[in-house]
C-alpha cells in the first residue's frame, strides 16, 4: 500500500486555503467599496422653482375681451363681468 506524500496534502490543504481567503477578501473589497460609494454620493440636486409669470398686462386683457365681445363669442354681461374681474 502506498501512502500519500505529506508534502502533497499540505500544498493541496494550503491551496484550498488561499482560494477560500481570495474569495472571501474579494467579496468584503467589494462590500466595502460598495458601503463608501453609498456614503459618498451626493444628494440629488433638484431645479430651481420656477418663478410666477408676469401679470398679464390689462390693457392687453380687455383689448383681447372687446375682440372676443366685437365677434359675437362674449356677451355683453360676460364681457362686464370679466371686465370688473380684470379693473378689479
Amino acid at each position: 500500500m502506498m501512502r500519500r506524500r505529506p508534502i502533497a496534502r499540505m500544498a493541496i490543504r494550503t491551496t484550498a486555503i488561499a482560494g477560500t481567503a481570495a474569495v472571501v477578501g474579494g467579496h468584503m473589497a467589494n462590500k466595502q467599496a460598495a458601503a463608501q460609494a453609498a456614503q459618498a454620493a451626493p444628494e440629488p440636486q433638484y431645479a430651481p422653482a420656477p418663478e410666477a409669470a408676469p401679470a398679464p398686462d390689462p390693457i392687453e386683457q380687455l383689448t383681447r375681451l372687446a375682440a372676443l365681445k366685437d365677434s359675437g363669442a362674449l356677451t355683453e354681461a360676460e364681457f362686464a363681468a370679466q371686465k370688473a374681474k380684470i379693473l378689479g
